[in-house]
């Protein structure tokens, strides 16, 4: 795993990202005009989002702030620790909130609410959890987030730009690119990945049939429960109900096949950009959108020193609400619980689900194969061990 291009991609995605953020930071104090406090805003913020991506999967990881460095240079740092990379993830979103605006002049910029949601969350993340359920505070009773009423209508192209959206990575369908650079992508590439292989039919587009829900996960949702069917195809059953089901054919992918595809990022005929539209997807990425920050509210106030476990009850039955579940009227533990359930209910195909069964330290019994003291992290690329003149010591046990 050491030599695992995907990894690497992670590490250098990121770093170009800060790098570039830097860039602009690096000489912020050479000009002055209307509106820079909000470009630095929204620059840190882009900075503190990439470190964020950066310490939760590598741990402690080189820390540089308002400069950039040159091939030589980067033999010369070190990995810092992630305790110090999280306070400059803080301080980061902290000036972010406190410079820019609710609601943005244009749309996918960066907001006070965006700010101040992965605030909430990097402090969850360490485990301050008074100072999270603080930080989500403000976000729901005072920014101009809602649920929206219909969850199957959360992710199409159409609707962007809800209610829900905290923060959203923009695409658009009208620029091309390579497998080559997946970085050089305009669209959004995961549709496409997660599409039905040589697919031919109605409402789907042919993909590549990659990250595939399973069996397990399907089982897990009520059969009442409309997430299960708004984030998991069944695609037989599907096929099943559709007047030419017998001229409808697909293959099975390089992924494999569970039967079961990730309906919230997936191609549609009528969300389908310029050739090769598997790369070309205009599906926005939503980082982080209301209902998530209402779960991580109602974890943060179930686990803080003082905590509040009507508040925590409240927003987590909000989130059931919207779907017509019944209300959850536990405490203790079991609230911990049904607060956790209901997050991989909720979030499911979103990329949550291994980040929150590491830190809730779940890992080990849900995943087949986790090893404790290994698995929490993953492996520093060797290549970037290498052209940091080899001094990184490699994450424990790889």
């Amino acid at each position: 795993m050491r030599f695992n291009n995907e990894l690497r991609s992670v590490f250098q995605w990121n770093y170009a990202g800060i790098s570039r953020a830097n860039y602009i930071l690096e000489f912020k104090d050479n000009i002055d005009f209307d509106g820079k406090d909000q470009i630095i805003a929204q620059a840190r913020f882009l900075r503190a989002f990439y470190y964020s991506e950066l310490v939760k999967f590598f741990g402690d990881v080189p820390l540089i702030v308002d400069k950039r460095l040159g091939a030589k240079e980067v033999q010369n740092i070190d990995r810092t620790p992630a305790s110090e990379v999280y306070a400059q993830i803080e301080a980061d979103l902290t000036y972010a909130a406190n410079n820019l605006p609710w609601v943005a002049s244009q749309k996918g910029r960066v907001t006070k609410g965006a700010a101040l949601a992965l605030l909430g969350k990097v402090q969850l993340y360490q485990n301050k959890f008074d100072a999270s359920a603080a930080t989500f505070e403000t976000v729901i009773n005072e920014g101009p987030y809602a649920l929206i009423s219909d969850y199957k209508k959360l992710f199409t192209v159409a609707n962007e730009g809800h209610s829900e959206t905290v923060f959203d990575v923009e695409y658009t369908g009208a620029e091309g690119g390579s497998y080559g650079c997946l970085i050089c992508l305009e669209g959004n590439a995961a549709p496409g990945f997660q599409g039905i292989r040589q697919y031919n039919g109605p409402i789907y587009g042919d993909g590549n049939s990659y990250n595939l829900p399973t069996q397990n996960l399907y089982d897990f949702f009520d059969a009442a429960d409309p997430r299960r069917d708004a984030s998991i195809l069944d695609l037989d059953a599907f096929i099943a109900k559709q007047s030419n089901s017998a001229s409808i054919k697909y293959a099975k992918g390089g992924g494999g096949h569970t039967g079961y595809y990730n309906n919230k990022y997936i191609k549609k005929i009528g969300e389908i950009g310029l050739p090769d539209n598997d790369l070309t997807s205009p599906v926005n990425y939503r980082v982080i959108r209301y209902a998530d920050v209402l779960l991580m509210a109602a974890e943060a106030n179930a686990r803080a020193n003082a905590s509040d476990e009507n508040k925590a009850k409240g927003y987590l039955n909000e989130v059931r609400s919207r779907v017509g579940l019944n209300g959850v009227n536990s405490s203790g533990t079991q609230l911990l619980e049904d607060i956790w359930k209901e997050r991989r209910l909720e979030l499911s195909g979103e990329g949550y689900r291994f980040f929150d069964l590491v830190r809730t330290g779940k890992a080990a019994e849900a995943i087949d194969g986790f090893v404790p003291g290994k698995h929490e992290l993953f492996p520093i690329p060797q290549v970037e061990i290498d052209l940091a003149g080899g001094k990184w010591q490699q994450n424990p046990n790889y």
